[in-house]
């Protein structure tokens, strides 16, 4: 007998597969997507058909069938140097490794918040912090749309969320440096427009009250995470009149500016000046010496909110959960008793 050979180009489609079957283009289809309906000889026959051809199933067939999406759509507000930020690679990393282990689709969103989102063939949307698109998330809610934001702990809105502590980990970040003996405790802030650098200003605050010791507003310098307000910052604490003997910084990036300047400067970390950062980016085992710093769990974060987006996906009514993650200090060299 002669077996006719396909065309390597061709494509096969369910027509096929329920030819080599001998069953229906119905019957094929309840198999795919596992309804079960079907007998188990017909559904053996069909398993052999879609190995034998090397069927693969069409998404958008499967998505028509189930009635639900499998394209999680990733919502990050645009920034300058949003593609160079430590956050936002590995928020994305995480996100699309899960989405691989689940079988789900990826759809990057870098937005604005004047921006309407196109929530078309989307199952569900991750929500990268909230900075002025707030908007954007009470239209996706509004549209029965499963969201899941992380990065930002909301408590006015019945959505899912996933944050880090942030307050808790600069607390313990300042309380460190207290233990080490240190009184004049400077911090330089990052964008308190946004959630978590509030919350580290927050805990700044909170851990310098709780330890007696008078919050100076001349020891608070605001920044907007940027390098160059780091590098700003840097320059006056280093210039003031009564220099602090620590800082606080709250991000890893601007610690590493913070040293910088120092050593322009001629002064020697941590011996003029003790420094905490805040993120555990791996560029802080490479600066002068090896940063102290505050470990968030970005990759846990973003795994864990595209599982929660699955499981809200999966359900015909609203269940939201809130999680709070642990931050955790990371000792090194960058910090002495004082």
């Amino acid at each position: 007998m002669t077996r006719t050979k396909k065309n390597p180009s061709q494509v096969i489609s369910i027509v096929d597969v329920a030819k080599a079957s001998g069953v229906s283009i119905t019957t094929v289809s309840r198999v795919i997507n596992k309804i079960g309906t079907v007998k188990e000889f017909n559904r053996v026959k069909v398993a052999k058909a879609i190995r034998d051809l090397k069927f693969q199933p069409s998404v958008f067939a499967q998505r028509l069938a189930t009635g639900k999406s499998n394209v999680v759509a990733l919502v990050i507000p645009r920034y300058e140097g949003v593609f160079y930020s430590f956050y936002a690679l590995e928020l994305i990393r995480g996100v699309g490794t899960m989405c691989e282990v689940l079988k789900l689709d990826l759809l990057l969103h870098i937005t604005d918040a004047r921006t309407p989102l196109s929530l078309r063939g989307v199952g569900g949307v991750i929500f990268s912090d909230i900075i002025g698109n707030r908007a954007q998330l009470e239209d996706a809610l509004a549209k029965n749309m499963p969201c899941v934001v992380v990065n930002y702990y909301v408590n006015d809105l019945d959505v899912s969320c996933i944050a880090i502590d942030n307050a808790g980990g600069a607390e313990n970040a300042v309380n460190y440096l207290v233990e080490l003996g240190h009184r004049k405790i400077a911090h330089i802030t990052g964008d308190i427009t946004t959630q978590p650098a509030a919350k580290r200003l927050e805990g700044y605050r909170r851990a310098l009250e709780k330890n007696g010791i008078k919050v100076r507003e001349d020891y608070i310098f605001q920044t907007d995470y940027s390098r160059g307000a780091a590098r700003s910052a840097a320059e006056k604490l280093f210039k003031s009149p009564d220099p602090a003997s620590a800082v606080f910084v709250a991000s890893d990036a601007m610690a590493l500016e913070v040293m910088a300047v120092a050593r322009e400067l001629g002064k020697n970390i941590p011996d003029d000046l003790s420094i905490v950062g805040f993120d555990d980016n791996p560029s802080g085992l490479y600066g002068p010496v090896g940063l102290t710093t505050v470990r968030q769990p970005l990759i846990k974060m973003a795994e864990e909110s595209v599982k929660e987006l699955n499981r809200l996906i999966g359900l015909n009514k609203k269940s939201s959960k809130k999680i709070l993650l642990p931050a955790e200090m990371v000792i090194r060299e960058s910090c002495k008793p004082h």
